[in-house]
């Protein structure tokens, strides 16, 4: 297989915040359950603090950072 033979989705990492990724069709989570995505473009929590794990529910937002101002 050509390393282009198949699709994967572009990833974007947002700083403090989630993973976008676009153009993905299922995430599989560290359970190794399969979540299909049906939106163009979904967020992936990696704070970890999200009540709807994998997905990112914006509690990022509100975790302290170290090193802020």
């Amino acid at each position: 297989m050509e390393p282009r033979d198949f699709e994967h989705p572009e990833v974007e990492l947002c700083p403090h915040g989630p993973m976008l990724l676009r153009h993905a069709r299922s995430v599989v989570d560290e359970h190794g359950t399969v979540h299909p995505v049906e939106r163009p473009v979904v967020a992936v929590c990696r704070c970890e603090k999200s009540s709807r794990m994998p997905w990112c529910d914006g509690t990022h937002k509100v975790i302290p950072r170290s090193g802020r101002s």
